[in-house]
């Protein structure tokens, strides 16, 4: 049951940071929007990328 909750949690914490990056920067708060966007960018840079190039790549040899 974990196994399929965790994604959906997964994303709401991530669109909850990216929204509260986008009222940080409404607000004028510039260097924290800055900073929670680009911790965002490392994490899916290190985190995330790989796992979506791994499912493409498991989508085309599907498609094969």
């Amino acid at each position: 049951m974990f196994n399929a909750i965790f994604p959906f949690l997964h994303l709401a914490a991530l669109l909850a940071a990216v929204v509260y990056a986008i009222v940080s920067l409404a607000q004028g708060n510039v260097p924290r929007s800055g900073l929670i966007a680009v911790l965002l960018l490392i994490y899916y840079i290190f985190i995330l990328h790989p796992a979506v190039k791994k499912e493409i790549s498991r989508r085309r040899s599907l498609k094969k």
